[in-house]
């Protein structure tokens, strides 16, 4: 197949419903070179799962030093090596073990709770935009003690940080938002940072600030930078994990009834929702040498886009895959959401994402809490949702209709 007959993942066609096109990749082109974004695309399971693990240092992070520093300052992710590892073991214990369950799931309860509390009395609620964009920017905000007052400048920042992230055709007006909001956020956080650490108190800011490892602390500009990672990965992608849990269980009553009868498939659900409908479906890599791979070889100094949502749907590693399915006998919930996972939705290997646990909690709590608040569920009369995007991809308002229950 030559290029110009591969889909082009910046054309209308792909943005209304890339599963298709994502089909004839693994299947005709699972390696292409794309003119407008100049980077090699690989689309099957297999390669896209090797380029995340990496076992031979043969793919870096070095792509996000343009396609995240311009709005994020250095992060984590940009890391590699020893400099990595540490910088991890410094953020890592705050989104896992104890301090997840003791610290920060009452946050997450108590938010979600806040949230449903009003519109439990009215019948009707847009799980988007009534819980799905708010809930996750107000646990951030609670974690780290900021003002939840400062919401609409969160969700602003990171709805350009995301943009920017996606700005595959290269919009000059993007460009320009996602860099204001390092600079606003920079002047935001950096006071916040200072004081803080004048004063920790038992909030994860507090708990970065004062986090030391092998000597090594981080600066106000690594905390700054991490912050500002936090709200856009975290914000954005369980923004649209729980949009898009609704949305699948809500299509597929049986398997929503199966949930609401047993919440321990709330986790199965989710995995299979990341597989299924994943909130982040292109991650990219750069190469350190030529590597072999599906359709050919990705030359050293290229830019890789790994097709997460083409991955997870590759007839080779699933069954019958383009169907939702909760119950499916190849994808392991248990390990879902670690560096074993099955799926691809949080990557794999040394940079698997740091979040993955706090998203679990999120989402479980929010389908808990959501389906006691509304036990008959349905979609408002004559909707059918619809996803959107491209970079990241879900559903942009999810109408619902419910019996309130008594107060």
């Amino acid at each position: 197949m030559t290029t110009a007959q591969v889909p082009d993942i910046l054309s209308p066609e792909f943005a209304e419903n890339p599963y298709p096109a994502y089909r004839v990749m693994r299947e005709s082109a699972p390696l292409h070179w794309h003119e407008a974004t100049q980077s090699w695309i690989v689309s099957r399971y297999a390669d896209v799962e090797r380029v995340f693990k990496d076992k031979e240092a043969q793919f870096t992070t070095d792509n996000y030093d343009w396609q995240l520093e311009p709005v994020h300052g250095k992060t984590i992710l940009q890391l590699s090596g020893r400099e990595h590892a540490v910088r991890r073991a410094l953020v890592a214990p705050a989104f896992r073990g104890s301090d997840l369950q003791e610290k920060f799931l009452p946050v997450i309860e108590a938010n979600s709770r806040a949230l449903i509390d009003q519109f439990r009395t009215t019948g009707v609620a847009d799980l988007v935009h009534d819980y799905a964009t708010r809930f996750p920017v107000n646990v951030i905000a609670d974690m780290l003690g900021l003002d939840k007052a400062d919401h609409a400048r969160f969700h602003g920042w990171y709805t350009a940080v995301i943009a920017f992230l996606g700005n595959l055709s290269g919009d000059a007006e993007v460009t320009a938002a996602g860099e204001r909001t390092r600079v606003e956020f920079a002047d935001y956080m950096i006071p916040i940072i200072r004081a803080r650490r004048e004063n920790l108190g038992d909030d994860l800011l507090s708990t970065l600030c004062a986090a030391e490892v092998d000597g090594v602390r981080m600066s106000d500009e690594d905390i700054k930078a991490f912050c500002s990672l936090l709200l856009a990965a975290g914000g954005e992608t369980t923004d649209k994990a729980i949009a898009s849990i609704f949305a699948n269980l809500l299509s597929h009553p049986e398997q929503l009834a199966a949930v609401r009868a047993d919440r321990s498939l709330i986790p199965r659900a989710f995995a299979e929702t990341l597989r299924y409908t994943p909130p982040v479906h292109m991650i990219m890599r750069q190469s350190a040498v030529d590597v072999e791979v599906s359709g050919g070889t990705i030359p050293a100094g290229a830019t890789v886009t790994c097709l997460i949502g083409a991955a997870n749907r590759d007839e080779d590693r699933y069954q019958d895959p383009d169907r939702f399915d909760l119950f499916r006998a190849d994808l392991t919930a248990t390990t879902a959401f670690s560096a074993a996972a099955d799926h691809l939705a949080f990557a794999l290997g040394r940079h698997f994402c740091v979040g993955a646990l706090l998203a679990k909690a999120e989402v479980e709590t929010g389908v808990n809490q959501l389906l006691d608040a509304m036990p008959d569920v349905r979609f408002a009369d004559g909707f059918d949702p619809v996803e959107q995007g491209v970079f990241t991809r879900g559903p942009q308002s999810l109408p619902v209709r419910f019996t309130p229950l008594a107060p």
